[in-house]
């Protein structure tokens, strides 16, 4: 069964956040807006959940995954980084922005890029993706909510529920979506380097690559 929830996307009510994150705990998938895409999300710990996070994606194990903080404070428990990657950072979080960097031990060795050691780790400026994960406690892993074999996310939360029936346990509904994905920004090189172009603006002084880590 599905649970469709319609949360304020300015002011998301408590008690529905509260239940967000219960299926979170739960072991549960939950479809919820960002301000990029919307995304599928799971508790970080699960590996049953992610398990199924991947196969409605259609990913391998090569895919990276997202961890979705509330702050940098979270943010460096997950990731090694330097003075000058944290002041890029600060400089551009919260925003749709998806950083590479080098993990640490605390993330899970099976979420790990197999050869690189990396983790990709955003903070969300969204009211309700916020609200949820403070409700939550604790990071959530995430992915785009593009389905396997198609190119663009699913953005509204009718197709959502009617193509995600009973394979995730809950849909957040908070109006209307944007479609694209986040931008996301390697910083494990000397400087950042944009390996997919999404919403939210190009940084003066990156470079960009061809090749695309995330979707």
């Amino acid at each position: 069964m599905t649970l469709r929830l319609e949360i304020h996307p300015v002011n998301p009510q408590r008690r529905l956040t509260a239940r967000a994150a219960e299926a979170l705990r739960a072991g549960g998938i939950v479809a919820m807006p960002t301000d990029a895409c919307y995304v599928l999300a799971c508790r970080l710990g699960n590996r049953e959940a992610v398990e199924r996070l991947r196969a409605i994606r259609g990913l391998d194990e090569r895919h990276l995954l997202t961890l979705m903080c509330r702050d940098l404070s979270e943010l460096s428990t997950y990731a090694r980084v330097d003075n000058s990657q944290y002041r890029f950072l600060r400089e551009w979080t919260p925003g749709p922005y998806t950083f590479v960097l080098d993990a640490t031990r605390e993330v899970p060795r099976r979420l790990w890029h197999p050869s690189r050691k990396t983790i990709g780790l955003r903070v969300p400026d969204s009211p309700i993706a916020q609200a949820v994960l403070e409700a939550h406690g604790e990071p959530v892993l995430c992915s785009s909510l593009v389905l396997a074999g198609e190119e663009d996310p699913l953005h509204e939360a009718d197709e959502v529920v009617e193509r995600l029936r009973g394979r995730v346990e809950l849909v957040i509904d908070g109006g209307g979506q944007g479609f694209e994905p986040t931008t996301v920004v390697d910083l494990t090189g000397e400087a950042p380097m944009v390996v997919r172009v999404g919403r939210g603006d190009i940084v003066a002084g990156m470079t960009r690559s061809a090749a695309s880590t995330l979707r």
